[in-house]
C-alpha cells in the first residue's frame, strides 16, 4: 500500500523529537506540501526544520510551551499564515511527569491537563474551523497511551488527562462526521522515546541501561518503537485511512482485558 500525504499541510506537535519528528519525516516523504514543526526547544526545532525541509516540502518552526494561555491559537494561527490552511493535525506533544493519588498537587494537575487535554482541544478547534471555513475534508490524529484505560499508580494524573483526550477524540470525530473531518487516536505502548529516556535515566534514576531491562520483560523481547507509532499515524492521515474515523487503535504488545504476560 502506497501511503500518501500528496498536496497536504500538516500540523505536527511535539515534533522536535521522538514521534512527534517522526511523523514529520515520513509526512514529507509521503508528498506533504508544508510542514509545521513546534516544540520548546527553539535550537533543535529550528535545526529539524532545516535538515527537513525540501523544495518541495518547505518546514516551519515556531518554539511554543503547550502548556502557556493561547499557545495552541498560537500555533494554529502561524500555520495557517504560513501555508494557507491546516489540512492534517497530529497533536503528540505531551508530558509525561509523574502523581499518583498520594503524591499529586493542584499545580501538577494543570501543567499536565494543559498540555495533555486543553492544547489539543484548542488546536483540534482551530484545524476544524479551518476545515469548516473552506468545505475542506481533514485528518487529525491524537497520540494517546495505554494507561488510558487505567495507567500505573504513579500515572494517576497523567492516565486522566489521556482519557480526556481519548474521550474528545471520539466525541470531535462524532461531531464532525458528515463534514469529512476524520478523528483518530493511537493508544500507544510503553516505548524509549527521547523524553522517556530521560524520565527513566535520569529523573528516576533508573540508569542508562533502563530500556534493555524493560524490554527483556516484554512479550516480544522489545519495546514499542518511534517509527511503529509514526507508520500508524500516516496511514491514519491519509485518504488510504477510507471512513477511517473514531478509531482508537492498541499499538501495544498486550490485549486489553487479557491476563498480564511476561517475555519468553
Amino acid at each position: 500500500m502506497d501511503v500518501r500525504l500528496d498536496g497536504k499541510i500538516v500540523l505536527v506537535t511535539g515534533s522536535t523529537q521522538g514521534v512527534g519528528a517522526k511523523i514529520a519525516a515520513l509526512a514529507i516523504a509521503g508528498g506533504a506540501a508544508g510542514v509545521m514543526v513546534t516544540g520548546r526547544d527553539g535550537e533543535r526545532g529550528r535545526a529539524l526544520a532545516q535538515s527537513l525541509g525540501t523544495q518541495q516540502c518547505p518546514v516551519e518552526f515556531i518554539a511554543a510551551d503547550l502548556g502557556e494561555a493561547g499557545a495552541a491559537d498560537t500555533v494554529a494561527a502561524a500555520t495557517i499564515k504560513r501555508f494557507g490552511r491546516i489540512d492534517a493535525l497530529v497533536n503528540a506533544a505531551g508530558r509525561t511527569d509523574r502523581a499518583s493519588f498520594l503524591d499529586g498537587s493542584p499545580e501538577l494537575w494543570d501543567k499536565l491537563f494543559a498540555v495533555n487535554a486543553k492544547a489539543p482541544y484548542f488546536l483540534m478547534q482551530a484545524a476544524i474551523r479551518d476545515m469548516l471555513g473552506r468545505k475542506a475534508p481533514g485528518a487529525i490524529v491524537n497520540i494517546l497511551s495505554m494507561n488510558a484505560y487505567c495507567g500505573a499508580p504513579e500515572l494517576a494524573i497523567y492516565s486522566a488527562t489521556k482519557g480526556a483526550l481519548t474521550t474528545l477524540t471520539r466525541n470531535a470525530a462524532n461531531a464532525h462526521l458528515a463534514d469529512r473531518i476524520r478523528v483518530n487516536g493511537i493508544m500507544m505502548g510503553w516505548a524509549a522515546t527521547p523524553g522517556e529516556n530521560q524520565m527513566q535515566s535520569a529523573t528516576l534514576g533508573k540508569g542508562a541501561d533502563w530500556a534493555a531491562r524493560v524490554a527483556a520483560n516484554m512479550p516480544l523481547g522489545r519495546m514499542l518503537a518511534d517509527d511503529e507509532v509514526a507508520q500508524l499515524a500516516l496511514f491514519m492521515l491519509s485518504d488510504s485511512a477510507g471512513l477511517m474515523t473514531g478509531a482508537l487503535v492498541d499499538l501495544e504488545q498486550s490485549v486489553v482485558g487479557a491476563p498480564a504476560r511476561r517475555g519468553p
